[in-house]
């Protein structure tokens, strides 16, 4: 794979020990996303990591869906000091033979004071939480597994919705591809936004999300509905956030009277039209608080609100925060190796 040539790669002298833990049953891509993310660091910066997957027994690993990981560390014989530790997740009966092994869970608790950084994909929060690390954190997980955490770790805050969450010395992530996310906010704080960039473009990713955005957007909660006849309708208003998007217009697209449209809409997506328009047009907004540093203004015409102050009201009362705070927050930020 090639490169382009305005990477900032800079020699590194610390040298960063990274290992990513599995174990019988584990989901390959909890490890190989945030492995494909760390080597492209090294990569790009030598001598800023090195990485080891690893688990209880080692050797050969039999994955979900048949995967073998061969030639895997056992725990008992990875040499410190350990910078950051990642521990993947599985599906419910092997994360819960997982987290409730005691070799793992021990090895976990063993490095809780001597590793600067300790965390979870998907989840993988189970064995975190097994290993008492979750208590008085907030953290994340799969949404599906999200308040199954909750009820078995009560003194941990986790947040259902978050993409991931880092806090502190404790980071946990969302389901699967949330991993690369994670390890990608770990990297940017390692050695920088220009370096967190370039691997996210080598590995062709569309978009680097920041912790805070949701697990479910606007357009995938669409998706997972039944809404086939709206199908076209929604992909349009998705792309076109700041057209006419008033139920007049939208019913005419689609051929039919503004009452029946409005009630089909309804019934078919889960949200009456006006709402789902506000959640579009949010969801539009935060992308360009989180990714440009275009004045307010420009962000509320591009985002179909028209006026800043309509946008800063509305955003606040749906959101919580105002959009200079959340820029503040999830905004990309320009640190240094």
């Amino acid at each position: 794979m090639t490169h382009s040539s305005d990477s900032p790669p800079t020699p590194q002298r610390h040298c960063r020990h990274i290992v990513l833990v599995g174990f019988a049953g584990v989901e390959p891509l909890d490890l190989i996303g945030p492995l494909s993310v760390f080597a492209r660091a090294e990569t790009l910066v030598p001598g800023s990591y090195s990485i080891r997957i690893a688990a209880p027994e080692g050797g050969i690993v039999v994955a979900q869906w048949g995967v073998s990981l061969a030639e895997v560390v056992p725990l008992d014989e990875i040499e410190g000091p350990i910078d950051t530790i990642l521990l993947a997740g599985a599906v419910e009966d092997a994360i819960r033979v997982a987290a409730t092994h005691h070799a793992l869970v021990q090895w976990v608790v063993d490095q809780r004071d001597q590793t600067r950084r300790i965390g979870s994909i998907c989840t993988g929060a189970f064995i975190l939480g097994a290993a008492g690390l979750l208590d008085g954190r907030r953290a994340t997980t799969h949404w599906a597994a999200a308040a199954e955490l909750q009820r078995y770790f009560p003194a941990a805050s986790v947040e259902p919705d978050a993409i991931y969450v880092i806090d502190g010395p404790l980071c946990t992530s969302a389901g699967v591809t949330a991993g690369i996310d994670l390890a990608l906010a770990l990297v940017e704080d390692d050695l920088g936004h220009a370096v967190a960039t370039q691997i996210a473009r080598d590995l062709v990713l569309f978009l680097r999300r920041p912790g805070g955005q949701r697990q479910f957007s606007a357009t995938l909660a669409t998706q997972t509905g039944y809404s086939d006849r709206f199908a076209e309708l929604l992909v349009w208003m998705a792309d076109n956030p700041a057209a006419d998007l008033g139920v007049s217009t939208l019913a005419a697209r689609s051929a039919m009277s503004e009452r029946s449209f409005a009630r089909r809409f309804a019934r078919d997506v889960g949200q009456t039209p006006a709402r789902h328009v506000l959640a579009l047009r949010l969801e539009h907004a935060c992308r360009l608080l989180e990714t440009t540093s275009w004045p307010l203004d420009r962000i509320a015409d591009r985002s179909g609100f028209r006026t800043a102050d309509t946008f800063h009201r509305t955003f606040r009362q749906e959101i919580g925060l105002t959009p200079g705070s959340y820029r503040e927050r999830h905004g990309a930020r320009e640190t240094h190796p």
